[in-house]
Order: C-alpha cells, then structure tokens, then sequence
C-alpha cells in the first residue's frame, strides 16, 4: 500500500512542477501577474531592455529546471524499492523546509515579494507535509 502511495504522491507533485515550469517558461509575464499581482509584476520586470531580458532568461531557466525536477518526480514513481521511498521522502522533506527557510530569509527583504511571502511558506511547508505524512503512513 506504501508503493501506491509514494506513487500518487510523485504523480501529484510531477504535475505540478510540470505544469508550474511549463508554465514558467512560456507565460512567465502573465503568471507574475496572476501570483504576485499586475502591480508588483510590472516592477519585478525590469525597466530596461537588458533587464527585461536577462530577467526573461533567468525564468525561462527556473522554469526549464522546474520542468526537469518534475520529469524527475515521474521516473521515481515508478521505482518500487521501499528504502529508496524513505530516503527520496526525507529528501523532499528537506528540500521543501530548505525552500521555506530561504524564502524567509532572503524574499522578506524584497519589498515587491514580501507581502505574498505567508502564502508561499505555506505552500512549503503543506508540500513537505505530504511528505512527512506519507512517512508516517508507511
């Protein structure tokens, strides 16, 4: 019942950092607007032209490795040995309160991001969540 489990687990978290990076490659503009509000969108994207693009490249980048993670999350559903889905949860766990730390300790000093800064720690926090609570289901 774990193996079931860890696999709708990565399937549910593969789509949606597929989805997110998709996403992010290609309407990085408009989910900026849609996540951060069309106010703090149109400030985070430069006001020259080379800003606009290096910050352009650099979501097209974060998007490609979002991409990349989830393709990752969809070949480890698919591994059926039941150290290996410890060791993968306790990583995201990890990686997820990694992610959390360092958006309180670094997005709280931008003044554009630090008014949506709960709702993304939460996200973190409620991902890493999954994870803790497949560990202890299995």
């Amino acid at each position: 019942m774990g193996s079931y489990t860890f696999f709708t687990i990565c399937l549910l978290h593969s789509t949606l950092a597929l989805s997110c990076g998709a996403l992010m490659m290609f309407y990085a503009n408009e989910i900026s607007a849609f996540g951060h509000g069309s106010a703090a969108a149109s400030q985070l994207r430069g006001s020259t032209s080379h800003d606009q693009l290096l910050i352009q490249t650099s979501h097209s980048f974060s998007g490609l490795l979002l991409f990349s993670i989830g393709l990752l999350l969809l070949m480890a559903a698919f591994v059926t040995d039941k150290g290996f889905h410890s060791f993968f949860a306790k990583g995201c766990i990890m990686l997820h309160l990694m992610m959390a730390i360092w958006r309180l300790h670094f997005e709280r000093r931008l003044e554009d991001l630090a008014w949506d800064l709960t709702r993304q720690v939460l996200g973190d926090f409620t991902l890493a969540l999954s994870w803790i609570f497949f560990l202890l289901y299995s």
